[in-house]
């Protein structure tokens, strides 16, 4: 989206170029040889900007898609050793706070910038207001955010107990659906009926995938809590663009190094009390699996640092395509190596459910775009159409022509 004036202007350049290079022959000698220069290397430019950040983005999908697939087959791995759904949640999320520092190397490599670690934090800190960050502001505005965020994976992490990888990457895409829903509903955004349509096939789809086994045993509770997991992360999203919409970069990784201290310090309680109340059993730290759940987490903080850089860098639409090719990713892994067999009702809803997903990703003003393109195939078509019929008009009152001065003489 980011990128279409880019585009746009790579177009326009050109046309100018090759209008005034061809067409008017006062033009093209007006201008100065310096000038046609700059002017190839500003289109030329412009046209590789383009390409390359076409090509970044598709790299981005790859890795976003090969990140999630990866947290989520390893989340299975993990469960064979390991059943602590809230542990590896909250253990996951405390790496969160490593989103700055990164996000801070990043920048002083790219731009070379002489500030220092704390005056870059403090600059980011007007996300929370002029006064910066205080404690009663970091619980108002983080509390909030970090239920959501734990919940969200706590509900994906108790789904992944009950369903195949494949089943709960499917109905966690239903998330866009609520999100669209939700801005339409709390932030008013444009109503669009092919959206609507959407979501009455995410809806279907999760229909379908609580029937598949019957509406009882697990494979409801399963759906019930994907279903659950993607409710809670829509209303994360929309709450994230309704209060912090205009953040930029450096401030989205000041606010998720914020959430994951504030569930280091305040969210700890909760694996102590599942602990003692022998929800969670952990065991002693010598016999948890440290591999597992490092490279779980690891795996989590990549996916979130392409999902939020990657909006920055590349088409934000890409970004979810990235996160809806790891439905088929998780369905290869799942057949190959778990030699696991979809039923025809559980294969159905997933494709509507993805195909659902996919109509959620068209832009605002398709319609309009579709119909000026129907209309520019339907204007050339009736060119080409006249111009054959007056073509043939012409060899035909020229056959007729020939053939009355051959008749003359004989007369």
């Amino acid at each position: 989206m980011t990128k279409e004036p880019e585009l746009v202007q790579c177009v326009s350049t050109q046309e100018a170029h090759c209008c005034y290079g061809g067409e008017d022959g006062s033009e093209s000698h007006a201008e100065t040889p310096g000038s046609e220069t700059s002017g190839e290397s500003r289109s030329y430019q412009t046209c590789t900007n383009a390409a390359l950040k076409v090509l970044g983005g598709l790299l981005m999908v790859l890795c976003v898609s090969s990140s999630w697939v990866g947290t989520t087959q390893v989340v299975k791995l993990t469960f064979q050793s390991f059943s602590c759904p809230f542990f590896i949640s909250w253990f996951s999320s405390n790496w969160n706070i490593l989103f700055f520092p990164i996000y801070y190397s990043g920048h002083m490599i790219i731009t070379r910038d002489k500030q220092t670690p704390i005056q870059k934090f403090r600059e980011c800190s007007k996300l929370f207001g002029e006064d910066g960050m205080t404690l009663k502001i970091l619980v108002k505005r983080t509390a909030p955010f970090s239920i959501l965020w734990t919940l969200t994976n706590y509900l994906y992490l108790l789904a992944l107990k009950k369903l195949t990888a494949t089943d709960v990457s499917a109905l966690y895409c239903c998330h866009k659906a609520f999100v669209f829903l939700l801005s339409w509903i709390v932030l008013k955004d444009r109503f669009m009926g092919v959206r609507i349509v959407a979501a009455i096939m995410a809806i279907t789809g999760i229909v379908m995938m609580a029937y598949a086994d019957g509406f009882h045993g697990d494979s409801f509770v399963g759906v019930a809590l994907a279903v659950g997991s993607a409710s809670t992360s829509a209303l994360y999203k929309v709450l994230f663009k309704m209060f912090l919409g205009s953040a930029n970069l450096g401030e989205v990784a000041h606010f998720l190094s914020t959430m994951g201290f504030f569930n280091l310090i305040f969210i700890s309680c909760v694996p102590l009390i599942l602990y003692f109340t022998r929800v969670e059993h952990l065991g002693s730290l010598s016999s948890l699996p440290w591999g597992y759940l490092c490279g779980l987490a690891g795996l989590w903080l990549v996916f979130n640092i392409l999902v939020h850089v990657g909006v920055v860098l590349t088409y934000p639409i890409l970004i979810s395509i990235g996160t809806l090719l790891s439905v088929p990713g998780n369905a290869a892994v799942d057949v190959l190596k778990h030699e696991v067999i979809f039923s025809v009702v559980r294969l159905a809803a997933t494709c509507i459910i993805c195909l659902g997903f996919l109509l959620l990703l068209l832009p605002e003003e398709w319609d309009s775009v579709t119909l000026r393109f129907l209309a520019n195939i339907a204007d050339k078509k009736s060119e080409e159409h006249g111009e054959e019929l007056t073509e043939s008009s012409v060899n035909t009152r020229s056959r007729s022509r020939a053939n009355g001065a051959v008749s003359i003489p004989l007369a």
